[in-house]
């Protein structure tokens, strides 16, 4: 639906540009972090943690915009829902742009030790992980709620892989 005025569209438009351009930083930052602790590449890893600014930094635009957005435009139903949501859904992206970065400080760590047998269940975990974040920024871009409750249900394959290799990391260890 547009608009009477033209700006309001726009600056809606540029929200969602923003949060989709995060979704891609985020996502490649994921990617990279795995590669890092995959191959033990300690300069892959040290960009990965540097580039997380850029994802803070739109994130900090996201805020702003969308602050702006609802003081001057006092938007109602939808748009005031496609405000909120896009705020919480940059402050996720966000968390996981975090998460590729602490990825990516134990990759420098255990680029140090010996070689881990869990590295391939990690691996694993990690593209099971940027799949599903594909799927749902996907969903968003589409504007697609039933395709984001699908990914949302899989979430349980996340949870899974996980505790399969907390429990390979623990068995390891103990040996």
């Amino acid at each position: 639906m547009e608009h009477t005025v033209k700006s309001f569209d726009e600056q809606l438009r540029r929200l969602n540009e923003i949060i989709l351009r995060m979704g891609g930083l985020a996502e490649a930052a994921l990617s990279a972090a795995i590669q890092a602790v995959t191959k033990r590449d300690v300069d892959l890893a040290a960009e990965v943690v540097r580039d997380d600014a850029k994802i803070d930094e739109l994130n900090r635009e996201v805020d702003e915009l969308a602050v702006r957005l609802l003081a001057l435009r006092q938007p109602m139903a939808n748009d005031l829902r496609e405000i909120v949501a896009a705020l919480r859904i940059s402050a996720d992206v966000e968390r996981i742009g975090d998460y590729a970065a602490n990825i990516a400080k134990r990759a420098i760590a255990m680029a140090e030790m010996r070689p881990s047998r869990s590295v391939p269940a990690i691996s694993r975990m990690g593209r099971l992980a940027q799949r599903l974040i594909k799927e749902v920024l996907d969903a968003y871009a589409e504007k697609n709620p039933e395709k984001a409750v699908a990914v949302w249900a899989r979430d349980e394959e996340i949870d899974d892989a996980y505790n399969s290799v907390f429990r390979e990391t623990l068995t390891y260890m103990m040996e």
